[in-house]
């Protein structure tokens, strides 16, 4: 990860980009916008394509060389005037070396034909770090997939059926690692029958490499002075991509005739799965049992934004880099000052396996999302004396999640019912009923189950190995002394920034007691985490109020999984499921044909943890991918570390 940096560029005297690293310019110096309009739009006919899309249908373009974004921002422009209203355009570009904000909002001004696009992504272009980063702009039509990184590595790791291809590398003789047999092959598995794609290149190795890969390619006018260029289709005669023998991996077929979701929970997971749908189009209606949203995990007055790494590229490090990009520029629709801060976050190496645990992560991301800092800077950053350096994620804040919720909840395509407890799932004409006791409460073809721990409680989700971890956080009022901290502190608990005139303190991890009684206890061992983290401020505090047995707090539950990866996907009937494949207890290397024993239009988003605030979100993003039949968020390989399936797999591998 460490590897991907910013862009190096020069600029000439008309203002135009040149990549420092290649020596090639990023677009053609005559008109960019021309260049593009001719080499990728026409010949890929892509207003054609846009036009030609059924109603609620999808175009899916792939694309290798992010650089300037003009070819996503004409692709944007043009899809909106040629496709039907409520058609959606997915583009997933690949780049190695993204442009910084500044350079990025430089060359973006010598395009006004596109300043409004231009903006929108200017807005949407914060935290974007190593990894698959989804942005989303015109109310969720269009998606934009970046996958930060070398190119082939990312896109072996991409799970899409791409309709249009933009090849638009620097020149192959320049870099010609974007232009290698190995990419071109990937290009070929990714990409969805009748796919087309064009490239400004006429070089022979260039259209001989993808014919072998399976494009029937051509050569086609070029763009000014250059004579010729290629464009082709993937050949029609060429096997699709074969199934890997995993079913329990692939996506349900579609059944739903219409676009209707019931989800079941109102806390953050259930919000942003209703939000995620309800931008595809679906008429969702939400059930909270509670008389508001965010009654439960989701209530705390402050989370906290932040991300506990791993140095070895996890699949739970890569959902958190990825999550803590897309919350993060979800945040920014919020406007409330009450609802977020982006104040910063230091994690301090209170000890020294925390140090060198620290200093491993240092080494492996890029300053822009983390770096280390010494005693003294982190206790100008923090506005409080600090007895520890640690790490800065200039990104990172606080949150009022229950901001959040309302604002994923308030689509207009989401209907919200209070004081409804769904106690049972009934299945009924293809339609999930939910019932509590004797009455239905809704309906729908699809069902979403958001209700963290207690997702066990229907017989459908019975087998998901959840538990729940009662956490109390402590509210101490600000003290005029207390007022100078800046940042939110992280050390075993955490503190944040004055909301309303009070610091949230927390949490503490409770295993042995399952009530919601606020506890003596539990507010002294706060207390000591605070102390931990600052005895400064532990001092300005006892300005206040800070006697245990008077604080005021609030307890909820974790809701987490045995490897602390969140529950995210289509549900199978588990019974069916391990009769199906037991062949696996002899040998894990089997292969199977033939449907999974799907649940038919039965979901969850569930098991976030204490990491809520980044994976929920995503989560509900990845929830309505595998639905709609769209390219995964995030790698293949971190869906499938998420899916609600893993568990049974592993026990049948186990012999259990």
């Amino acid at each position: 990860m460490r590897d991907a940096i910013h862009a190096r560029l020069d600029w000439d005297e008309q203002g135009q980009p040149r990549s420092s690293t290649f020596g090639d310019v990023y677009f053609s110096r005559a008109s960019g916008l021309a260049e593009t309009r001719h080499v990728f739009l026409a010949s890929n006919r892509f207003s054609e394509r846009c036009a030609a899309l059924p109603a609620g249908g999808q175009l899916c373009v792939g694309e290798t060389g992010f650089g300037t974004g003009l070819n996503f921002l004409c692709a944007w422009q043009t899809f909106l005037t040629h496709a039907p209203a409520d058609a959606r355009l997915q583009v997933i570009s690949v780049e190695k070396y993204p442009l910084c904000a500044e350079d990025l909002a430089r060359a973006l001004a010598l395009w006004p034909e596109l300043a409004d696009e231009g903006q929108a992504l200017l807005a949407q272009y914060r935290a974007i770090h190593p990894g698959f980063q989804r942005l989303s702009f015109a109310g969720g039509r269009i998606q934009l997939t970046l996958l930060i990184g070398d190119a082939l590595a990312c896109l072996a790791q991409l799970d899409a059926a791409v309709d249009v291809w933009f090849l638009d590398g620097f020149a192959p003789a320049k870099n010609p690692q974007m232009w290698s047999p190995e990419l071109f092959a990937e290009l070929a598995r990714l990409s969805a029958p009748g796919a087309s794609l064009a490239t400004f290149t006429a070089a022979g190795f260039v259209r001989r490499g993808l014919i072998a890969a399976g494009f029937a390619m051509r050569k086609v006018p070029g763009f000014g002075h250059k004579r010729e260029m290629l464009a082709g289709e993937r050949d029609a005669s060429q096997p699709a991509a074969g199934h890997d023998g995993r079913p329990w991996y692939a996506r349900p077929a579609a059944r739903h005739k219409t676009r209707q979701a019931l989800v079941i929970g109102g806390g953050l997971a259930g919000c942003s799965s209703a939000a995620s749908l309800a931008a595809r189009g679906w008429q969702v209606t939400l059930l909270e049992r509670h008389a508001e949203l965010a009654r439960e995990a989701s209530g705390n007055p402050q989370g906290v934004l932040y991300l506990k790494l791993s140095a070895h590229g996890t699949a739970l490090s890569q959902l958190v880099v990825a999550g803590f990009g897309y919350t993060r520029r979800l945040l920014e629709r919020l406007q409330d000052d009450q609802a977020w801060s982006a104040c910063g976050v230091l994690q301090l190496a209170f000890d020294e396996r925390e140090a060198a645990r620290q200093q491993q992560l240092a080494e492996a991301f890029p300053p822009s999302l983390l770096r280390a800092v010494d005693r003294s800077e982190a206790s100008t950053l923090a506005g409080v004396a600090l007895e520890h350096g640690g790490l800065w994620f200039e990104d990172g804040g606080w949150v009022h999640p229950p901001a959040l919720c309302r604002l994923q909840a308030a689509h207009p395509r989401i209907r919200v019912l209070t004081h409804q407890q769904a106690l049972e799932l009934r299945r009924v004409n293809g339609q999930w009923q939910a019932w509590q006791d004797d009455t239905l409460l809704a309906e729908a073809p699809v069902a979403v189950l958001c209700t963290a721990s207690e997702v066990r409680h229907f017989p459908q989700a019975a087998y998901l190995p959840l538990k729940r971890i009662r956490g109390q956080i402590s509210a101490l009022r600000a003290s005029t002394a207390s007022a100078a901290l800046r940042c939110v502190l992280c050390a075993e608990g955490y503190v944040a920034p004055a909301r309303a005139g009070e610091h949230t303190l927390g949490a503490s991890f409770n295993f042995q007691r399952d009530d919601l009684t606020p506890s003596a206890e539990e507010h002294a061992d706060n207390l000591a985490l605070l102390e931990q983290i600052s005895p400064a401020l532990h001092a300005r505090l006892r300005e206040t109020d800070t006697d245990p047995a008077t604080l005021e707090g609030r307890v909820a539950f974790r809701s987490t999984t045995p490897d602390y990866l969140p529950l995210v996907g289509p549900l199978v009937e588990a019974e069916a499921f391990r009769e199906r494949y037991a062949a696996l207890r002899k040998d894990a290397r089997q292969r199977f044909t033939g449907e999974a024993p799907w649940l038919d239009g039965l979901y969850v988003n569930a098991g976030h943890g204490s990491r809520g605030l980044i994976s929920a979100p995503l989560c509900a993003e990845l929830l309505a991918a595998w639905i709609e039949h769209e390219p995964l968020p995030l790698p293949r390989a971190v869906a499938e570390a998420c899916h609600p399936s893993r568990f049974l797999l592993r026990e049948l591998i186990r012999g259990r």
